[in-house]
């Protein structure tokens, strides 16, 4: 039967989950994603995106409501996009990851697996965030509730985060439980701040405006860094409304600002001042202390952070005497995590930035083992480059979503490390991975962990051992 768009079926059983926080349905044995449901669900949808092998739709009634369904806290569920499995209890959000990890491992990597081992929940299933990003917009996105509110009453700045699938839309957040206070009382207090002095929003239509975002992070050391970033230099209602928020906020121990006049927003190529306090905040992982600057990366959940990498240097097997390779080390936080077990460990990323970090981390704990250099994964590590640092034994590997290059995949198995252990974010990509592996490497163990509650998104690590 043929699907059109706009067309509305009626009584649709829900039957399971699907990628991107998206639930299946099945209809004339066409598969079709609806976002906002949960398996058990009974609706009405309609269709709103046609393809060859599939459809979307939306829901537009629920004639029954799943037994499997959990009340959202969250006031702004269903609108911001953001943390969309808070329909979902907690008990089946990690049973529906660990299924995404073995799908993708049996029909993605087609290779023998071992039982993968149950998912690591994580401790705080909300306010596990140590870092949230949010941007100030002069026009922003109005419910159907306040579309009905009298023009001149209505607020239209504001201060959030950006509608899905709209760049120029930005949801005014009430409250996120996301991260500990004060993060909402110093959004709600930049924000209040801003209206009060008159101070422009940015348009992200027409790229203009003075206040473009806030970052807020914070360490389990206690710490707290608060990120400006402005659309001019404009220097007076720069300083006034920074010290504004330092007077009110006397925990904020890292005042940064960026100024960011390009027509995007990625801050990354600009230099980050220092207004008061330092120019980083100290985060702490077991016995360890980690810098973490403005522009660093740092896993945004830090107790899982820990069962992360503790499970990462299990599977390791390091006696003291291994040549470890940590592939897209980031700002060294893995490297410096296994050195004391290793011979030496040798760490490598694209970012110069990520690797200047990293070397300071390993100062910082007095780790001397360790060496970091900085470059394209898959022109760095070359024949040349391991005979020049040494055959590796284990090789840790944590690539972005993307998964890795085949040259460096190539590269790896040249290598020939005894094991590999690879962390991934996503199970897709690291099943292909897996797969190019599979010439000379078994899958030995598999563990899930869920590092994101509320979200679909899942980490994986799999420990590979050389056939």
């Amino acid at each position: 039967m043929r699907h059109r768009t706009g067309q509305i079926y009626e009584n649709v059983e829900i039957t399971n989950v699907a990628a991107e926080g998206k639930s299946i349905a099945k209809i004339d044995n066409m598969v079709v994603f609806i976002k906002g449901v949960v398996p058990g669900d009974i609706v009405d949808i309609q269709i709103t995106h046609r393809s060859r092998n599939f459809r979307e739709a939306k829901p537009i009634a629920f004639k029954k409501y799943s037994e499997n369904r959990a009340v959202p806290e969250c006031e702004h569920f269903g609108t911001c996009g953001g943390c969309v499995w808070q329909n979902l209890p907690y008990n089946l959000q990690l049973k529906y990851k660990q299924q995404q990890v073995e799908d993708a491992l049996i029909h993605i990597a087609k290779v023998k697996i071992p039982e993968v081992c149950s998912i690591l929940p994580s401790e705080k299933t909300l306010f596990y965030r140590n870092k949230l990003e949010f941007t100030f917009a002069s026009c922003r996105w109005l419910t159907s509730e306040e579309m009905e509110i009298p023009n001149e009453d209505k607020q239209i700045q504001g201060l959030g985060f950006h509608i899905p699938g709209r760049f120029d839309k930005v949801l005014d957040i009430k409250k996120c439980l996301l991260q500990e206070e004060p993060s909402n009382q110093i959004r709600l207090a930049a924000k209040q701040y801003a209206i009060d002095n008159n101070l422009s929003f940015f348009n992200l239509k027409t790229q203009v405006g003075f206040l473009r975002n806030i970052l807020i992070r914070s360490s389990l050391s206690g710490e707290l860094m608060v990120i400006m970033v402005f659309g001019t230099p404009d220097e007076e209602p720069r300083n006034k409304m920074m010290d504004y928020l330092c007077e009110k906020f006397p925990q904020i121990t890292s005042m940064m600002y960026f100024i960011n006049t390009k027509l995007n927003s990625d801050y990354s190529d600009l230099e980050a001042f220092c207004y008061k306090g330092k120019n980083h905040i100290i985060e702490v992982m077991d016995d360890l202390k980690f810098k973490v600057q403005a522009k660093s990366f740092y896993q945004t959940n830090s107790l899982q952070a820990y069962r992360l990498y503790s499970v990462t240097k299990d599977f390791a097997q390091l006696t003291g005497n291994e040549i470890v390779y940590d592939l897209y080390t980031g700002t060294g936080t893995i490297a410096n995590f296994v050195a004391r077990n290793a011979k030496k460990v040798i760490g490598i990323e694209y970012i110069v930035e990520a690797i200047e970090d990293a070397k300071v981390n390993s100062q910082l704990n007095n780790i001397n083992n360790t060496v970091f250099y900085a470059g394209d994964m898959k022109d760095v590590l070359s024949e040349d480059f391991i005979e020049q640092n040494g055959k590796p034994d284990v090789m840790i590997i944590d690539p972005p979503r993307a998964g890795m290059h085949p040259d460096v995949v190539n590269t790896i198995l040249k290598a020939e490390p005894k094991r590999i252990v690879y962390v991934s974010c996503n199970p897709a990509t690291q099943a292909r991975d897996v797969a190019l592996l599979d010439e000379k490497y078994s899958v030995i163990k598999v563990q899930p962990v869920d590092m994101f509650p509320q979200t679909h998104h899942v980490e994986n690590v799999i420990l590979l051992e050389k056939k």
